[in-house]
């Protein structure tokens, strides 16, 4: 069994996030099901929310049946009626908000230059993202801001720092998050409210990469392994990190244990970048 993908029901030490209570946007897809996974073995109270219903009660059941606490929603994570009615009900419900993660994704472009991406790609890659963001975040900072703590997350990548051909809008996407995450933590910090990116490298077990690395291959005319092998030559530990990595690191971002780190990127690239 890889490290820290244990039972939710083991038990055996301290658990990092017990009686905290999270809210996780996105939580159907790959990252968001193991970050959602990885929150409740430490002891949260996960709330999932995305826009397929289903999805996300098929996750939150896989988590019930490891004996964490999980309850599934239908949110669209662009209309603030619906962020702000949600977050409503978590709170009267459990008293407080302790953790808002957003991890509502897009790949679309990705593999294309800019010269050759029709406008509306461009803008749903590089800004439906930052919006999302914005939204979420903002609406969790106010409630946070009332009790006097609080973690807001999301989820960055690489390019954000640096830069790469072929990704059509994807880098300028994540650039904009960080920027309004460093922004946002100068304003909630005053207030105890802490709020960190997560920037990690593309993750191989995750099926939306997979897609990706499946484009970059017909491009270059090789194989998704070799892509693989391509892109993990570049990293200090020569290999690719894994969903459940990128979960830990949101796990300690989260937790106590990082109370001094905000206004920030923790890297979780496996080495991309050696800062």
């Amino acid at each position: 069994m890889a490290p820290g993908t244990s039972s939710v029901a083991e038990g055996r030490r301290a658990r990092l996030l017990e009686g905290k209570t999270a809210v996780i946007y996105g939580a159907a897809g790959g990252v968001g099901s193991s970050v959602a996974k990885a929150f409740a073995r430490e002891g949260a109270e996960v709330f999932l929310a995305g826009r397929t219903l289903s999805s996300l009660e098929k996750v939150a059941g896989e988590i019930s049946a490891e004996g964490g606490r999980a309850s599934a929603a239908a949110v669209n994570a662009l209309v603030p009626s619906e962020i702000g009615a949600h977050l409503n009900r978590i709170v009267e419900g459990s008293g407080r908000l302790d953790i808002s993660f957003n991890l509502i994704g897009s790949s679309v472009g990705m593999g294309r230059t800019l010269t050759n991406i029709p406008e509306a790609r461009f803008l749903e890659l590089a800004f439906s993202v930052v919006n999302s963001n914005f939204l979420t975040s903002t609406a969790a900072a106010r409630h946070m801001e009332g009790q006097g703590s609080g973690v807001i997350l999301g989820l960055s990548a690489i390019t954000a720092r640096i830069p790469r051909a072929n990704q059509g809008g994807f880098a300028i996407g994540g650039a904009a998050m960080e920027a309004l995450f460093r922004q946002l933590a100068l304003e909630v910090g005053p207030r105890g409210v802490r709020v960190v990116c997560i920037r990690t490298h593309g993750t191989p077990d995750n099926p939306t990469l997979q897609e990706v690395f499946a484009e970059f291959a017909r491009q270059r005319g090789t194989t998704v392994a070799e892509v693989e092998s391509s892109e993990a030559s570049a990293l200090a530990l020569k290999r690719l990190p894994r969903l459940h990595e990128v979960a830990n690191a949101a796990v300690l971002m989260a937790s106590d244990y990082a109370s001094a780190i905000t206004g920030t990127a923790a890297d979780a690239s496996c080495g991309d970048i050696v800062d």
